[in-house]
C-alpha cells in the first residue's frame, strides 16, 4: 500500500500549492500592468493610488469563478486529508478527485474569461498575478488525479483480495 500512500501525500501536497497560489492569484492586484499602473480582480491602481474597480459583468465573473475554485479546492484538500488520516475507513478518493477538477475547471473558466477580455488592449501586459492562476491549474488537476489513482488502487487491492493466490 505504499504507492497508495505516496499518491495521497502527493495529492495533498499538489492541492495545497494549488490553493496557496490561487489565493495568492486572487487576492493580489498585479493581473495585469499598463504604463500608468497594474490592476487586479478588485481594485485598480494608476502612478501609486488604488480604487475600487467599478462593476463589469466579465470581471465579475472571473472574480466569482477564482473565489469558487479556492473555495471548492480547499474542501478537496479536506477531503483528501480526512482520506489520509482515516486509513481504516473505507473513505472514496473519487469525490475528493471531483472537488479538484472541478476547482480546476472554475480556475480555467475564470482564467480563459480574463484572457478574453484583455487580450486584445493595447499596451495592457499580463502579470504575475494572472500568471500564478495559471500555474495553480496543472497543480489542481494533478492533485485530482493522484486520488483517482489512489482510490483505483484501493479498488483493485480490495477486488483481488479475495482471490487465494498470492500475488
Amino acid at each position: 500500500m505504499g504507492v497508495k500512500r505516496s499518491l495521497q501525500r502527493g495529492g495533498i501536497l499538489l492541492s495545497l500549492v494549488a490553493n496557496v497560489l490561487m489565493v495568492l492569484s486572487t487576492a493580489t492586484n498585479y493581473w495585469t500592468r499598463q504604463q500608468e499602473g497594474h490592476s487586479g480582480l478588485w481594485q485598480e491602481c494608476n502612478h501609486g493610488i488604488c480604487s475600487n474597480i467599478r462593476c463589469q459583468t466579465t470581471l465579475a465573473v472571473t472574480a466569482a469563478c477564482m473565489v469558487l475554485a479556492v473555495g471548492v479546492g480547499v474542501v478537496g484538500m479536506v477531503m483528501g486529508l480526512r482520506i489520509r488520516c482515516h486509513e481504516g475507513e473505507s473513505l472514496r478518493g473519487q469525490t475528493t478527485s471531483a472537488f479538484l477538477f472541478l476547482g480546476g475547471l472554475l480556475l480555467l473558466t475564470a482564467l480563459i474569461g480574463y484572457t478574453v477580455k484583455n487580450a486584445w488592449k493595447n499596451n495592457v501586459f499580463f502579470s504575475w498575478s494572472y500568471f500564478s492562476g495559471w500555474l495553480a491549474l496543472p497543480f489542481s488537476i494533478l492533485a485530482g488525479f493522484c486520488f483517482l489513482l489512489a482510490d483505483m488502487i484501493m479498488q483493485s487491492t480490495d477486488a483481488i483480495s479475495g482471490f487465494p493466490v498470492c500475488l
